[in-house]
């Protein structure tokens, strides 16, 4: 972190509280993501790559000193995604790693400041399989599926592996592990219509680490709603809008609760078209609407996705 000017230290520790809960935001609450539950061919491997950019202001508790606290992050995220037959029913597993690189700037009683991390921010996990709809099919019998409504769960954990420094309170890990059960319903509306809402809840287990090395950080859950309306332009090649709404949240540090209780929301669009027969390019941007607290981003994202799958034995022979 670089100190423009040195306010006291009691200013330095509320401005650099503010950039931990603009970070914490953009990674957890802010998900956008249109047709997570589609059915897909079993027996599936898709390697994925993810730029992200994200940049604008911070609304913080209107008592701190802070003003025009501006961040920019971009986020490089690789993975892999394996689709796979569960109990007879369609499922997916999913594994993402980000590097990230924060910079943020603010003005403390008239004094600039900025702080800026570059590394790996922790990993993503996500098991999902649909309940209802989502029978297991080859990619041989795709074509034959009906469309019909799904319903679907997931289970997504994030695990404590990014760069974490415990003497300081800006990092791009969070030395504690999250945990976001969710249910799913998609609903296609004629050939080409397709609605999807989705409703979890993310949990957190204590960082006891935090700063100065011996606090006690720990937050309330944080409900989440995901809404999407696509249509499809032809195979493989669609539009979305989408829009989410997060609250609660609320954190503490040694039981000594903050202002922080979120209630906000996104809205944005995404469209993904095809690029060869095993590539698709995935184009996003969402922005804040309505933000009580926390990061209000303008986000756009560029994404790849490309595809194998097996054939059946059956086929084969």
């Amino acid at each position: 972190m670089t100190l423009i000017n040195r306010p006291d230290a009691n200013h330095k520790q509320k401005w650099v509280t503010a950039v931990l809960l603009l970070w914490s935001g953009v990674l957890i609450a802010q998900d956008l993501d249109p047709r997570a539950y589609v059915k897909a061919p079993i027996n599936g491997t898709l390697l994925v790559g993810n730029l992200t950019h994200s940049q604008g202001g911070v609304l913080t508790d209107p008592t701190l000193p802070l003003e025009d606290l501006e961040a920019t992050v971009q986020t490089v995220v690789i993975g892999g995604v394996r689709t796979f037959s569960f109990l007879g029913q369609s499922a997916q597993a999913l594994v993402v790693m980000p590097f990230a690189i924060l910079d943020a700037t603010a003005s403390v009683n008239g004094q600039p400041q900025s702080a800026s991390r570059s590394g790996l921010a922790d990993t993503r996990f996500r098991f999902s399989v649909l309940l209802l709809g989502g029978k297991a099919v080859t990619l041989e019998d795709f074509p034959k599926a009906k469309k019909s409504t799904l319903i679907g769960t997931s289970l997504t954990v994030i695990a404590p592996t990014g760069q974490y420094f415990s003497d300081k309170l800006i990092n791009l890990g969070t030395h504690r592990w999250s945990f976001k059960p969710e249910v799913a319903l998609t609903q296609p509306i004629g050939k080409r219509w397709m609605i999807d809402a989705y409703a979890g809840v993310w949990f957190f287990t204590n960082n006891p680490s935090f700063y100065p090395s011996t606090s006690l950080r720990s937050q309330d859950p944080l409900l989440t709603f995901q809404y999407h309306l696509s249509y499809n332009i032809r195979p493989r090649m669609w539009v979305a809008l989408n829009a989410t709404f997060y609250t609660g949240g609320q954190s503490s540090v040694n039981d000594v609760f903050k202002d922080d209780r979120q209630s906000n929301s996104r809205i944005g669009g995404t469209l993904a078209f095809p690029v060869g027969k095993r590539h698709v390019l995935k184009i996003a941007y969402n922005k804040g609407a309505i933000i009580r607290i926390g990061a209000n981003f303008s986000t756009i994202s560029i994404g790849w996705t490309t595809s194998w799958f097996a054939k059946s034995k059956t086929s084969e022979e």
